[in-house]
């Protein structure tokens, strides 16, 4: 199943942000970039640049690192003054309001970018054989933010002080992230997004990206797909429904890595069994006879 070209989905009369356009029907991760306002190119004031997620936790859909930033003036005379703050405390349109405000041009002293990391790319990443080179969340998160962040840099803007909401513990990945960046000052703590208004746009930007992609993911208008966590009901039943045999769901909308997925495949009577071969020459069972019944599955007897 692909992604929705329509915009059908879109609530409160939003066009397609050009964070969500680029990502939509892609297997793999995006990264947008807008431009760079001529006021912060210009501007002798310290620019600061705020990094915030959307959509770690969920088993459905991308997620969506953003990064916003502007001068340290700008948050104090116009980003207050809108009521940013972190994205979760916020209704749908009120973020969805305030994000068009930003890509529409009416606040325009802040640059902003996202990485949509697809759930095909989170789940490869850590179903990475042999198991020692495993991509694990954080990692990718890790790069992502640092990737972001270079690319501002090397687009010219010269940015001072970098607040970060943190992924793990917040003193290694500061330690991590001033010896990539000797040239800024970082600050990464908890609630980051709820703290510094920046980080709270960055919020904003991350949380209206990621919902839009995962409502173009309905077949129909009237589909429910729940919020796309593991614990949500909803999310649970259309998991359920939209189970297949062999291939289980499409590597656009879910992430195989999780346990959730795990679970639901190996409880169900109605999947089909598979013995990888790489487990199968781990544990010796390459031994099948031609003539055995409800084997396990390798690709090999699957294609033959």
């Amino acid at each position: 199943m692909k992604l929705s070209n329509s915009t059908q989905a879109l609530e409160y009369g939003m066009s397609v942000p050009p964070t969500v356009a680029g990502s939509l029907n892609s297997l793999h991760s995006k990264t947008y970039h807008s431009e760079v306002p001529k006021s912060i190119l210009e501007s002798t004031d310290e620019i600061i640049l705020g990094v915030d997620e959307a959509g770690r936790g969920p088993v459905m859909g991308p997620m969506v690192y953003g990064i916003s930033y502007c001068t340290r003036q700008y948050e104090k005379d116009v980003i207050c003054k809108y009521g940013f703050d972190d994205s979760k405390k916020l209704t749908d349109p009120v973020r969805q309001k305030l994000f068009a405000m930003i890509y529409g041009g009416e606040i325009d002293g802040v640059g902003y970018a996202t990485t949509s990391i697809t759930a095909c790319d989170i789940s490869s990443g850590m179903f990475r054989f042999p198991p020692e080179k495993n991509y694990n969340l954080n990692e990718q998160a890790h790069d992502v933010t640092i990737a972001l962040i270079d690319d501002v840099l090397k687009s010219g803007v010269k940015v001072g002080h970098v607040y970060v909401d943190t992924v793990g513990p917040p003193i290694s990945y500061q330690k991590k992230l001033e010896s990539i960046f000797p040239q800024c000052k970082f600050t990464v703590a908890k609630k980051a997004d709820s703290i510094y208004p920046i980080v709270s746009v960055a919020s904003v930007v991350a949380k209206v990206t990621r919902d839009i992609i995962l409502s173009q993911c309905k077949k129909t208008e009237d589909e429910i797909l729940g919020s796309g966590y593991p614990g949500d009901s909803k999310t649970v039943q259309w998991l359920r429904n939209e189970m297949k045999p062999l291939m289980g769901w499409s590597p656009y909308m879910v992430r195989f890595s999780w346990q959730t997925c795990a679970t639901m495949l190996a409880n169900s009577k109605s999947t089909i069994e598979i013995e990888w071969e790489e487990d199968a020459m781990t544990k010796k069972k390459m031994q099948w006879a031609p003539e055995q019944k409800n084997r396990p599955i390798t690709l090999d007897s699957w294609y033959q």
